[in-house]
């Protein structure tokens, strides 16, 4: 069996392709730079890869034709984008470009895997965000995004149910990533954000990897239609 992973070079995909590895799956690594993701299927043993776009969602699916899809049993699409500034600034086509990074791709690629993934009843995890549970200044854009993401996983897990296919979603908050640093490399920036969480710091990639390694795992396999925060409490504990 193999665990397809889209955006397998950012900071939560790699993680998590280092626990699917760990398992003894094997990690399809699916990204849009060929030379990270031959380094990152180097440091695990050759696991396969193909160069996927998200930003072009027909495109990124068709690149699906060609990779060894056949055993694909979990998918985990762990691209996507930090978009931040006024909703007065924002344009339509800052939406159209998230909206197809973060979900239409998101959608075609679960299209190009449904197959394998229903063979196997297998697992999907996509990610939203903490921001859409509470209102941030300056997330329009992004939080339109991941608040489809949240309506299409329980649409998704009601559709899939019957073949035993399910499909989840992680809600993350701000976690240490190449996205992030511009805000988390500055000490006090860093240290503000901290406090804004119960339990006193930022995340980091592998709490959300260590949950997504779970819900594709056979583990869960009574759990599905969830949206499960990663957040450190953040406006879930006073």
């Amino acid at each position: 069996m193999s665990v397809a992973i889209v955006g397998a070079t950012g900071a939560i995909g790699s993680a998590l392709a280092k626990r699917v590895h760990a398992s003894g799956a094997v990690p399809l690594l699916l990204g849009r730079c060929s030379e990270k993701l031959g380094a990152l299927a180097s440091s695990l043993g050759g696991a396969p890869t193909a160069v996927l776009d998200c930003s072009d969602p027909a495109g990124g699916a068709a690149a699906l034709k060609e990779a060894p899809i056949a055993e694909v049993s979990a998918l985990a699409y762990c691209a996507g984008s930090i978009v931040l500034k006024p909703a007065r600034r924002a344009a339509l086509d800052d939406y159209r470009a998230t909206m197809d990074l973060n979900v239409y791709s998101a959608l075609e690629t679960l299209k190009a895997l449904e197959k394998p993934l229903k063979k196997h009843r297998g697992s999907v995890v996509l990610f939203s965000s903490v921001a859409v549970r509470q209102g941030f200044p300056n997330h329009a854009v992004i939080s339109a995004a991941k608040g489809a993401i949240e309506g299409v996983t329980r649409a998704l897990a009601a559709e899939y149910a019957p073949s035993g296919l399910r499909v989840n979603a992680i809600a993350p908050s701000i976690s240490h990533s190449a996205m992030a640093e511009p805000m988390l490399g500055k000490e006090a920036v860093r240290a503000a954000l901290a406090k804004g969480h119960p339990l006193g710091r930022v995340g980091d990639p592998e709490d959300s990897a260590a949950l997504a390694a779970f819900l594709l795992s056979p583990d869960a396999g009574w759990i599905t239609g969830q949206v499960v925060g990663v957040a450190g409490g953040r406006h879930a504990v006073a």
